[in-house]
């Protein structure tokens, strides 16, 4: 069996002794492995090299997508569609074992896998996968696609990733201090965890959870029965789960479980830790909600050469290297829509996962004075759309496409397919101005 050295691969610094297990659907950490859809894994792949270069001891929690979010590519039309392609990773160490986790009274065979910290310069990360020869083709698919439309598959998935990840951590016998939610979806690990620890104030002793999502809509939820048929509450009976947490509701709210599982929970900015307070306020023995606001890894997105150029006052250097940034960003623009952007003009880029609350089509909305700017001389722009809409949300998906057609005729408009890491960081360093504009109360843009 690994041992913890092994699979940290540093000395974790004295100042985190603190053990910390970070529960996440998606992680981005490197554009070579395709395990996320947007912001959450943004976040979570950030943190990671964040634990990593401040020496934490820190170990992630995720599900190795067979075919990851999707891949953006284009029809025939040069519309957007959806491939799904299988993904496979040298890079990842097998842990050399598999186990077990019931799955709808049924046994489903798990594997783990390892990103060791000096691959992509993160802390270690287990990704797990039921896409292995000891299951039938149902049990595979449950790692098969991040955020399948199926409900049960959809359930399925956070039992691999809380029950499935908190077995596998005692297999490890890695007994974190801190079991860290990022999102709900992973929250069926603490039924696992009040089996280990018989008490639910031992068990909020440990647990930590990150809200992110502002719209009751948003949060997941499904019946009693259901979850009772699929093994989501480990060995309780769902009449248990009501009277233990005092749900009276005939579905289960990940959010709201997550939120009496836990001593602490954190809205990810101010307003939205006022507005999660708001809207879960009410409901009897929650944790305290606070807010920290969302960042990145410096490190990881900001360009070397640029920063240099910022610390000596190097004003000429910084709008010479600014230039050569957009530019080899053009060279996308080119490749992708036949269209030549100057460096010389002011880019405005609207980029982030593709959600009809996020606005992509507001600047369009005063479709005269949007077409003013385009035209005029005097002040020239060029825009840049870039962005995944979830491969279900057909509402998204015409948006996407409708700003693509809308904005054909114009040769300072682009919209580029193919938005995951790598594109990010190339739009972020070659845009003047990033575009932000959704509905209130988004989470990390408020």
């Amino acid at each position: 069996m690994i041992t913890k050295d092994e699979i940290f691969g540093y000395t974790p610094d004295k100042k985190y002794q603190t053990s910390v297990a970070y529960f996440s659907m998606e992680f981005a950490v490197d554009q070579a492995l395709k395990i996320y859809s947007g912001g959450l894994g943004f976040l979570s792949g950030s943190h990671l090299r964040s634990a990593y270069q401040l020496k934490q001891n820190l170990i992630g929690i995720g599900i190795l997508w067979k075919y990851g979010y999707y891949d953006q590519a284009r029809d025939s039309e040069g519309l957007m569609k959806a491939e799904f392609i299988r993904k496979e990773y040298a890079f990842l160490k097998d842990l050399g074992f598999v186990f077990q986790v019931s799955v709808h009274d049924a046994p489903v065979h798990v594997k783990a896998y390892l990103l060791t910290p000096e691959t992509f310069g993160t802390a270690p990360l287990i990704l797990l996968s039921t896409d292995i020869d000891e299951n039938d083709e149902l049990s595979r698919s449950i790692t098969h696609c991040l955020y399948d439309p199926n409900e049960a598959t959809r359930i399925a998935q956070s039992i691999i990733l809380g029950i499935g990840g908190a077995t596998l951590l005692d297999l490890l016998g890695l007994e974190p201090d801190i079991y860290h939610m990022n999102e709900g979806h992973s929250v069926p690990l603490n039924f696992y965890l009040l089996d280990k620890f018989k008490s639910l104030a031992e068990l909020k002793k440990r647990v930590v959870f990150t809200t992110h999502t502002p719209e009751m809509a948003g949060n997941e939820s499904h019946s009693y029965v259901l979850l009772k048929e699929m093994s989501f509450f480990y060995h309780l009976q769902d009449t248990e789960v009501r009277k233990m947490l005092g749900m009276q509701s005939d579905r289960f709210n990940y959010t709201l479980g997550a939120l009496k599982f836990s001593r602490k929970a954190n809205g990810v900015s101010k307003l939205h830790g006022e507005v999660a307070r708001q809207m879960w306020g009410k409901n009897p023995d929650i944790c305290e909600i606070t807010s920290i606001t969302n960042a990145q890894n410096n490190a990881y997105w900001s360009d070397t050469d640029l920063n240099a150029a910022f610390a000596d006052n190097d004003d000429g250097h910084v709008i010479a290297w600014k230039k050569e940034m957009k530019r080899s960003l053009f060279k996308i623009v080119a490749d992708q829509c036949g269209k030549l952007f100057d460096e010389n003009v002011l880019t405005i880029v609207w980029a982030r996962r593709f959600a009809g609350y996020k606005r992509a089509g507001l600047i369009m909305k005063d479709w005269e004075r949007f077409t003013g700017l385009l035209e005029q001389s005097d002040y020239p722009i060029q825009l840049i759309w870039a962005g995944k809409p979830y491969p279900e949300d057909k509402d998204s998906i015409d948006q996407f496409n409708q700003i693509m057609i809308k904005t054909r005729p114009f040769k300072r408009c682009a919209v580029l397919t193919g938005y995951e890491l790598a594109l990010s960081a190339m739009l972020k360093k070659g845009s003047d101005v990033w575009l932000n504009n959704p509905k209130l109360y988004q989470a990390q843009a408020v």
